[in-house]
């Protein structure tokens, strides 16, 4: 009788898994964009047929959850209902009607010779995704995969996992519907803790591995994994009102990038306040803060001109809070703002709220971030609200993507080179 692969022990089954990936990753490769594109709107009619069994597999993990004492921000992160199943969906629509990125070239040129070269967009192969509790992640990863025609292996954590296993039968659903192989999407088929040490290892299988959590699930993975790495760091985001900021402008800003959702990467977590127009506008950003429902937490000069706010400590200035908590600091011009950010930011978005365009174009420049803002809340920092459809992260790192990172990103390339019978002298 032939064996499963749940029927093999933690390292065969994981082999066994890669096998099965790679396999299809060929077959993917392989496939015409419409094939794609049809598998991407059959995963999300899917999804929608989906949604009373979804809500009820995601209203199980969210039960789980608050027994395990996960806090707000934690069940926000895992939590569906219609609109973000709706949004799932749609997220894959829009993926499906973006370019093929396959095929595409990049460059071209010819030699004296007649010679011609073209650079052209290929598949990185397999990607791996380990996740923690958006089960959101689980759809956009696997479908910018599809679109890209790469093979996924998704590793989510215990708290999502009822979700995402019907969210996964959904988008392979789409994948057999369309003739494709479902094992070009795939899902880890156990939570023991040693199967993300074996796809440390994987580097026969896996061609790119993309860490989507905390500090310490990334720093791990960074550190232990000898498949290559795209790093997707936590965001501890700021904005900045400089002194010519519009007081309207900058109080609907602030107020959004907080606190439309906290709990998302892209939330602002520290506003930073020019010191020249501070005791004038920080009663006013900090009254519509508090009452959005935000704690705030301000330095000595802050709470000197808002007594009512807590006393931040040093430390605030390092947190990632996705809560409803934001701190405020003050600073002397944007040279410091600057600073500040040089030494606590993360490398994911920045704001700059300026009617001075000078100073804007100064931080656009000048802040080392995957995305720098002007005038527009942090919250934009999506790959759904950038065009590309969905992301499968935000890239903090320098090499090979930066910012958010959607089907085209997921992509190498080839050279093709054309002759006529040319031989080398």
């Amino acid at each position: 009788m032939k064996k499963t692969v749940t029927d093999l022990d933690l390292h065969d089954q994981m082999i066994a898994l890669g096998d099965a990936a790679k396999a299809a990753q060929k077959i993917l490769q392989r496939s015409s964009h419409a094939v794609r594109q049809n598998a991407l709107k059959a995963a999300a009619a899917a999804i929608r047929e989906a949604e009373a069994d979804l809500l009820e597999a995601n209203a199980a993990d969210v039960a789980q959850a608050r027994e395990m004492g996960k806090d707000d921000a934690f069940i926000d992160r895992l939590a569906l209902d219609e609109g973000r199943i709706n949004g799932m969906a749609a997220g894959l629509d829009a993926i499906a009607e973006r370019p093929d990125p396959l095929g595409a070239i990049d460059q071209s040129w010819d030699r004296a010779d007649g010679m011609h070269f073209d650079r052209v967009r290929v598949p990185l192969g397999v990607v791996a995704v380990i996740f923690e509790s958006r089960p959101n992640v689980a759809a956009d990863a696997a479908a910018l995969c599809l679109k890209s025609g790469n093979a996924t292996i998704l590793r989510g954590g215990s708290e999502s996992r009822r979700s995402v296993e019907r969210i996964l039968q959904a988008v392979r659903h789409g994948l057999e519907k369309a003739g494709l192989p479902a094992e070009a999407v795939n899902i880890v088929p156990t939570q023991d803790r040693a199967a993300v040490g074996e796809l440390f290892r994987m580097t026969e299988h896996i061609d790119l591995l993309i860490p989507r959590g905390g500090r310490s699930l990334v720093a791990r993975v960074q550190e232990e994994s000898r498949v290559p790495v795209l790093g997707h760091l936590m965001g501890v985001n700021h904005s900045y009102v400089h002194a010519s900021a519009d007081p309207k402008m900058a109080q609907e800003v602030v107020v959004n990038a907080k606190m439309r959702r906290t709990g998302v990467c892209g939330a602002t977590e520290t506003m930073l306040i020019d010191r020249a127009i501070a005791s004038e506008m920080l009663p006013g950003l900090v009254h519509a803060l508090s009452a959005a429902g935000c704690r705030v937490r301000g330095d000595a000069t802050a709470k000197s001109i808002c007594p009512e706010i807590e006393a931040a400590d040093e430390s605030d200035w390092d947190q990632e809070w996705l809560d409803a908590v934001i701190g405020v600091h003050v600073v002397d011009g944007v040279d410091e703002a600057l600073q500040h950010i040089d030494q606590h930011g993360t490398g994911h978005t920045e704001c700059i709220l300026a009617s001075d365009q000078e100073v804007a174009d100064r931080f656009l420049r000048d802040v080392d971030a995957a995305i720098v803002m002007h005038n527009a809340s942090t919250q934009f920092a999506d790959g759904g609200e950038f065009g590309f459809g969905a992301e499968i992260g935000i890239a903090t790192g320098r090499l090979h993507a930066r910012g958010p990172v959607g089907a085209e990103h997921l992509t190498s390339y080839h050279y093709h080179v054309r002759g006529t019978g040319h031989i080398r002298p």
